[in-house]
C-alpha cells in the first residue's frame, strides 16, 4: 500500500484505521471519505465527501488521488439493516459494485470486510470452519455472503487484488459502533464508567466472537501487505481474538470495578440475530496464510478500554 482511499472512514473501523495508516504511510498518503461530515473532519488532512453509491464520484476521487489501494468500509450494519433492508442492499451491494468497478478500471487493490453475520443457524457454531455452509437469516448476512462471492468473482475473472476478513464484533474506545448486534460489548464499558451498571439487550449465555480494535486494524494492514501468492481464501478469512457472553464480560469488568452490576432487557430482534451466529471461529487459515496474531484477550482489552475511556 502506498496511496490509500478509505470509504466510510467516520465509522467505527475507519476512525482507528485512518489514524494508524497515517502513522505508517504518512498523512499525505491516506485519503478518508464518508457520506456525512462529522465534527472531526476539519482535523483530517485529506477528506472527500463521498456517497459510495455514486459510481462516477467514487471513480473521480480515486483517480484524482492516484490511489493504489481502496479500503471499502462503507456499509449499513446488521440491526439497522433489519429495519430497512432495501437501504442496506442499496448501500452495501451498490457501493461494493462501484468499489469493484473502480478497482477494475484503475488497477487498485481492494479490501472489503465481511462478518460473522455471513453465517447462519445451520453453520457449525463451535470452531466454525473457514469454508462451511453459509445460510444467513438477515439482510446484512445475505449482503456479506454475496459480497464475498462477488469479490472472489472479480479476482478470478478480472485479476483484481481483492482481500477481506470476516470480522467478529469490534470493540473500540475511539468511536461508537453504528448499529450492530455486538454493540453491547462497547456500550457496557461506557455505562460501567458513567453509572457502574449496564442493562444488556443480549441474553446471558449468548457467546459471540469479538476483537479489540487495535488487533482488527493490524489484521487489515497485515492482510493487505501479505504476499498474494500465499492467499488461498483471499476474501473471507475468519478472524477473532476472543469469545464471551455478557456474564463473562461482567466478571472481567468487575476485576477492575468490583461494584459494577449487570441486568438484562433482551431485544428479541438482536437476540435472534446473535443466536444465528457462531459461538467461536476457527482462525487457522488466517494464521497460516498471512500470520494473523491478535495481542489482546478479554481481560487485557477490559483494562485498556476502561483506562482509555476514563482519560477520554
Amino acid at each position: 500500500m502506498k496511496k490509500i482511499l478509505i470509504t466510510g472512514s467516520t465509522g467505527q473501523i475507519g476512525v482507528d484505521l485512518a489514524e494508524r495508516l497515517r502513522e505508517l504511510y504518512g498523512k499525505e498518503n491516506v485519503i478518508t471519505s464518508a457520506r456525512g461530515v462529522s465534527a472531526d473532519i476539519p482535523n483530517e488532512p485529506l477528506f472527500e465527501k463521498l456517497d459510495v453509491t455514486d459510481g462516477k464520484a467514487f471513480y473521480e476521487i480515486a483517480k484524482k488521488h492516484n490511489v493504489d489501494t481502496i479500503l471499502h468500509l462503507a456499509a449499513v450494519l446488521s440491526a439497522v439493516g433489519e429495519k430497512d433492508p432495501e437501504l442496506l442492499w442499496h448501500i452495501n451491494m451498490g457501493g461494493l459494485q462501484n468499489a469493484l468497478d473502480v478497482s477494475k478500471e484503475l488497477g487498485t487493490a481492494l479490501f472489503v470486510p465481511s462478518s460473522i453475520g455471513a453465517f447462519g443457524p445451520s453453520t457449525p457454531k463451535v470452531n466454525t470452519p473457514q469454508v462451511t455452509i453459509q445460510r444467513p437469516t438477515t439482510a446484512y448476512g445475505v449482503s456479506k455472503v454475496a459480497g464475498e462471492l462477488l469479490c472472489d468473482y472479480y479476482h478470478l475473472k478480472f485479476g483484481i487484488d481483492t482481500r477481506g476478513l470476516r470480522f467478529p464484533g469490534l470493540i473500540s474506545y475511539k468511536a461508537l459502533p453504528g448499529g450492530g448486534t455486538t454493540d453491547y460489548a462497547v456500550h457496557i464499558y461506557y455505562d460501567a464508567l458513567k453509572q457502574k451498571h449496564y442493562t444488556s439487550f443480549i441474553a446471558a449465555g449468548t457467546k459471540m466472537d469479538m476483537m479489540y480494535m487495535p488487533d482488527a486494524v493490524e489484521s487489515i494492514i497485515d492482510l493487505m501487505e501479505a504476499d498474494p501468492a500465499k492467499l488461498v481464501d483471499r476474501n473471507a478469512f475468519n478472524v477473532s481474538s476472543m469469545s464471551f457472553d455478557p456474564e463473562e464480560l461482567k466478571v472481567s469488568i468487575q476485576k477492575v470495578m468490583p461494584d459494577f452490576t449487570l441486568d438484562y432487557d433482551v431485544d428479541p430482534v438482536r437476540q435472534a440475530i446473535a443466536e444465528s451466529w457462531p459461538d467461536s471461529l476457527d482462525c487457522t487459515e488466517a494464521k497460516k496464510q498471512w500470520g494473523f496474531n491478535p495481542q489482546y484477550d478479554l481481560d487485557a482489552m477490559t483494562v485498556d478500554m476502561l483506562e482509555k475511556l476514563s482519560s477520554k
